[in-house]
């Protein structure tokens, strides 16, 4: 069910490697499911310095509010205006065009220590879902 293409996070964030040398970001079809009907996205300025585990922004949902944290460290370099213009789009497609940000990683071995696909999925797993 998730793509093998990416990394994932136990906070239900996922990380793919895309051009020159950056990463897409976003949020796990498990964690858009438990949200709900995604209706507003609060992220990052382009420029800004993500931490690992540090929190990324914020989404709202119908039911709650909750915080976004940055798999990896990194800058941002660019956000997806077409979901922060649709935040739906989150919900509808939340591993392709749905990405939230791109980030140069600032310390590569931050990805490598994410969990695969099937890692992902066992720890979903554990969690009864």
């Amino acid at each position: 069910m998730y793509p093998n293409d990416r990394k994932y996070s136990k906070e239900h964030e996922w990380a793919k490697q895309d051009i020159n040398e950056s990463l897409l970001i976003g949020i796990t079809d498990y964690a858009q499911e438990h949200l709900g009907d995604i209706v507003y996205l609060d992220l990052p300025n382009v420029g800004s310095m993500l931490s690992k585990m540090q929190k990324l922004g914020e989404i709202e949902s119908v039911k709650s509010v909750s915080d976004i944290f940055s798999p990896v460290s990194g800058e941002v370099i660019e956000i997806n205006n077409i979901a922060l213009d649709s935040p739906e789009l989150v919900n509808s497609d939340p591993h392709n065009n749905g990405w939230l940000v791109r980030i140069i990683v600032s310390n590569a071995s931050e990805f490598d220590e994410l969990l695969t696909a099937d890692e992902y999925q066992s720890f979903l797993d554990s969690l009864g879902s």
